[in-house]
């Protein structure tokens, strides 16, 4: 791929030889990767950094996918695959217009507008803000119709929208509200969590209250929790950066959010310290420590690091196991593998396939140890002796039985709705 030869090439001389080798491997790659090295790993000066950004939304794979909308806003990407019949003639049986908004994974419009933002495109380019006008105008949600920047009700698809509300610069006011009512007692949020009785479609109500209906979760969910700490530290940037409306609270939620991951070493159970081995979510046995991208909505201990690293909290022995765990995984090249492709499909592949060497994975991964490097070196703490250098996990310790496409598919089967909605379709998929 075309790259600023002698930009990069001046990048690298500046670097040891083990540095040289991993840079030129990422560098030798799309610019929404490109850029992500010269900003977090290379240290480039700003104006490089941002000449390199602005190049994803015109070549590449930000530009492949842009050209890829429809004048309607949706991305092509067919009929889902459902777990069950009922569930399929649930889809085909709605409008049009509220098809394709959250299904198919992964190329659906709110998939499809997450990769954009991963990739780093400008919200300002002509071409995203009118990607972003095309799915404003038109896009409604499959649960009850909603505009899809009005959000729905569930708080982890509410989370990702708010992220890329505030990414791409839209007033997300109302679902934010919603997102801190919905915030559990233990810091945590669960899409599957007890549900105010005022917030089911027709109530008119879209920030919660009044009473709660039985059932739900009390308890946080790791995959919940992450989404919509992305969404609300996406929207706080935003939010200081003058681009949408401050929301009282929302630094205080994030706070309490992190605080539920840390607390539970960011895999452990809080009350035994054990690791969380089932997956409440899928059924099936935990895949945290095997890393994906994109992630979806789906957490691993590399995103969750990844997010803190982000949003700027100062690591400690608290992420100490983790960050090993990650550290162990990287092979005698310096790189990390794509380890757990989740099933579905996207536009076209940005990684060289599950097993093999990683740029996103290697990216992030080099990134948190970074971060969690230059924090233990000037703070010279060490680590309890429990968790210092985990081991390098071998093959037969990591978790085999990973969820098949049906029971990942099993996981949007979504029950008949309760009572207290409006009635609606039989069995809407559950999302994640």
């Amino acid at each position: 791929m075309a790259q600023p030869r002698n930009t990069l090439r001046g990048l690298i001389a500046m670097t040891t030889s083990s540095q040289k080798q991993d840079l030129a491997w990422l560098l030798d790659s799309d610019p929404a990767i490109r850029w992500q090295v010269l900003r977090d790993l290379a240290d480039a000066p700003e104006e490089q950094v941002a000449a390199e950004r602005a190049r994803v939304a015109d070549e590449g794979w930000g530009a492949r996918l842009l050209a890829l909308q429809q004048a309607d806003g949706k991305w092509p990407g067919g009929e889902p695959a459902f777990s069950s019949e009922e569930a399929a003639q649930w889809w085909r049986s709605m409008e049009p217009a509220r098809q394709g908004t959250l299904f198919p994974e992964w190329t659906s419009i709110a998939w499809s507008l997450t990769l954009l933002r991963e990739f780093g495109v400008e919200p300002g380019h002509p071409v995203v803000r009118q990607a972003v006008a095309r799915v404003h105008e038109n896009a409604r949600w499959e649960h009850d119709g909603e505009p899809f920047f009005s959000g729905e009700v569930e708080p982890c698809i509410n989370g990702r929208t708010v992220a890329l509300g505030a990414y791409y610069g839209m007033d997300m006011t109302p679902v934010v509200t919603r997102l801190l009512g919905e915030q559990m007692a233990d810091g945590g949020w669960n899409c599957e969590q007890e549900e105010p009785l005022d917030s089911a479609p027709g109530s008119g109500s879209s920030t919660g209250g009044g009473g709660r209906r039985a059932g739900g979760s009390t308890r946080g969910s790791f995959h919940t929790t992450i989404e919509v700490l992305e969404g609300l530290t996406e929207y706080d940037r935003a939010a200081g950066g003058g681009s949408v409306p401050e929301v009282a609270g929302v630094a205080e939620a994030v706070a309490r959010g992190q605080q539920y991951m840390l607390q539970r070493r960011m895999m452990r159970r809080l009350s035994t310290g054990e690791l969380i081995e089932k997956d409440r979510q899928t059924g099936a046995a935990t895949t945290w420590t095997q890393f994906s991208h994109p992630t979806y909505w789906h957490y691993d201990l590399l995103r969750g690091l990844d997010h803190l690293r982000a949003a700027g909290v100062a690591p400690d022995q608290q992420v100490t196991e983790a960050v090993e765990i990650v550290r162990g995984k990287q092979d005698p090249q310096g790189r990390w593998p794509l380890e757990n492709r989740h099933p579905g499909e996207l536009h076209f592949p940005i990684d060289d396939g599950e097993g093999r060497p990683s740029r996103w994975n290697t990216l992030r991964a080099l990134r948190v140890l970074k971060w969690y490097d230059a924090a233990r070196r000037q703070k010279h703490w060490r680590a309890p002796k429990s968790h210092r250098r985990a081991p390098r996990p071998q093959p037969s310790d990591r978790i085999s039985a990973r969820a098949s496409p049906q029971a990942t598919r099993s996981r949007t089967a979504r029950p008949s709705p309760p009572p207290t909605r409006a009635a609606s379709p039989p069995p809407a998929p559950r999302r994640p």
